[in-house]
């Protein structure tokens, strides 16, 4: 097991312990899909890619990556994005990983 799996395995427990939601302590993002017409993304680092067809967003330990049609950013904020439009699929990505 390496030092990274460990540290995340004692922040998971902590969280437990502590009652502390997961998504807070873990550095994880909180994602809502409301039907195939919106996702609100909390706890992103940034928008990495944005078109009408694909948006990318970065988050704790790598991307959410969103695909559709006429796709709009809404509420832009430090710690919550919504994304508007047709959804046709949403991907967790690796760091790095090619979409």
């Amino acid at each position: 097991m390496s030092l990274r799996d460990f540290h995340k395995r004692f922040k998971k427990q902590l969280s437990d312990f502590f009652e502390i939601p997961s998504d807070v302590m873990l550095d994880l993002p909180k994602i809502v899909l409301v039907g195939n017409l919106q996702v609100f993304i909390e706890n992103h680092r940034g928008i990495v890619e944005y078109s009408l067809e694909k948006v990318r967003i970065k988050v704790g330990e790598g991307e959410v990556g969103i695909t559709g049609r006429s796709l709009t950013l809404r509420n832009i904020r430090t710690d919550e994005i919504c994304v508007e439009g047709q959804i046709t699929s949403l991907n967790f990505l690796k760091p790095g990983e090619v979409w």
